[in-house]
């Protein structure tokens, strides 16, 4: 099972529909309701398809891999306005970079929930103000 951290902390998953992988579309294919994408995937491959596209789930297979950060903030400047998922190695760490770049939620595994309790993910919560720009400002 997976555990979905959000700002409020740790909650089921509720997506019920499912995903399909970019892969495995067809070509020009937008019905997909919810697309997952690998680390290495280009967003501008989307472009034409996000407005039929309901959620994202950018994977991260290591905690040290930040492309799906990049990936996030570009979808977001193409005008993807639907959930952004973040999935696998994000650490309670990152939250805060996981939100500024884009991403409405984090889906952890168990095990990683049992090493990272929700008081580490809650404690990054307030993304908004824990930046340098925001210490900056004063």
């Amino acid at each position: 099972m997976s555990i979905i951290v959000t700002d409020t902390g740790f909650a089921a998953d509720d997506w019920t529909p499912g995903f399909v992988a970019m892969d495995e579309r067809a070509a020009n294919d937008c019905s997909a309701v919810a697309l997952d994408l690998a680390s290495d995937a280009e967003p501008n491959d989307l472009a034409d398809c996000l407005q039929k596209v309901d959620m994202i789930r950018i994977d991260f297979p290591s905690f040290a891999d930040g492309r799906g950060f990049t990936i996030a903030a570009q979808l977001r400047r193409l005008g993807f306005k639907g959930r952004l998922r973040a999935r696998g190695h994000v650490i309670a760490d990152q939250y805060a970079m996981a939100r500024r770049s884009g991403f409405d939620e984090v889906e952890i595994s168990d095990d990683l929930a049992t090493r990272q309790p929700e008081a580490q993910w809650l404690a990054r919560a307030d993304w908004k103000a824990h930046n340098y720009q925001a210490r900056l400002r004063g």
